[in-house]
């Protein structure tokens, strides 16, 4: 998560019934705004974070002169629930605090964004829903609930249903966590340090892929050595951040399915197949979490959607900012959806 924060708003949502059956009392969804609404209102983007950052993470796609051009556009980045901005196990009051704050879905996060928009702006067509990683999630999401009201969607190296693969990939992340005797079931006093460690090790093996490594890109950040780059780079990754907050935004990844809601009751097929809204969806050919292959087969029951692979060595980054070409070719998707 970036260290300066661009200026963002709260919503005060009140109690929000969430899935899992609890109510979250006093639920705040905090929001950062890019660009003027326009008069007719039909000029908004809706572009919420990933997992582990805040709106500020979003800016690299947000430029005059880029498809999300605030000279032209609305563009909203909404915090999702469990970031630590947003309500969060670190800043909800007891009795929902900490370890016992609730199991938050996609579904929940995209209900409460829908409406914050709809009260507080009067909003209630969106031009183009968009999306890195978890972000691409709610993207998904946004599409299959409200197909009558989403254009556009673009998913970069993200899902709508997390694969069983990816949910494993998880549980060892969240496994080298909660296995530090400081975490304490989850009611520290102090930040477990050394899981939040062994986290960001567990996690630099698989955001950036093998060729990556080969070609030892490590070098070009400036690093002489694998290890100087782990320890430079991922050892202080999640510092400054909130382990149940890590832990509940990977809870939330885990049960990602557009299909888990009262409106497809679980008929992934139905769900994908009411994604109207015109679709690029550009999985990274080295992306070890959503590989090209899980999206082809949402794509495929997907009426109006294209695959587009970002042919990259960079893995799950190349949908996050940090090569200047992958950024090229998504933003190029956008300008597409957006002419």
């Amino acid at each position: 998560m970036s260290a300066e924060l661009t200026p963002y708003k709260v919503f005060e949502a009140g109690n929000v019934a969430l899935q899992c059956g609890i109510t979250l009392v006093g639920a705040k969804l905090a929001y950062a705004t890019y660009g003027t609404l326009n008069a007719a209102k039909d000029n908004v983007i809706v572009y919420p974070t990933r997992y582990g950052g805040s709106h500020a993470d979003n800016e690299f796609l947000i430029k005059p002169g880029m498809a999300l051009d605030p000279e032209k556009y609305f563009i909203f980045v909404p915090n999702m629930l469990g970031n630590g901005i947003s309500s969060s196990p670190s800043n909800t009051p007891i009795p929902l605090a900490g370890p016992d704050f609730p199991a938050i879905t996609q579904y929940d996060n995209v209900l409460l964004q829908e409406r914050l928009l709809r009260e507080v702006f009067g909003i209630e067509q969106i031009r183009l829903a968009a999306g890195w990683s978890m972000g691409g999630q709610q993207a998904f999401h946004w599409a299959a609930l409200f197909p009558d009201r989403v254009a556009a969607m673009a998913c970069f190296c993200g899902q709508a249903i997390t694969a069983g693969h990816t949910y494993v990939f998880l549980e060892g992340v969240r496994h080298a966590l909660i296995t530090d005797p400081a975490w304490m079931q989850g009611r520290y006093s102090e930040q477990p340090w050394r899981g939040m460690t062994a986290k960001g090790r567990v996690w630099a093996g698989w955001v950036l892929s093998q060729d990556w490594f080969r070609q030892e890109l490590w070098r070009d950040m400036g690093y002489v050595s694998v290890e100087d780059y782990l320890k430079n780079v991922w050892d202080a990754m999640y510092y400054g951040l909130d382990a149940n907050d890590m832990l509940s935004m990977i809870r939330t990844w885990q049960a990602c399915d557009i299909s888990a809601n009262p409106l497809y009751n679980g008929d992934r097929k139905a769900a994908l197949a009411a994604i109207t809204a015109k679709s690029i969806v550009m999985p990274c050919r080295t992306d070890f979490y959503f590989p090209p292959e899980d999206n082809a087969a949402e794509v495929a029951q997907m009426p109006n959607a294209e695959l587009r692979v970002i042919d990259s060595v960079w893995g799950h980054y190349a949908g996050g900012g940090r090569n200047a070409s992958d950024t090229a070719f998504i933003d190029a998707a956008l300008k597409e959806l957006l002419a």
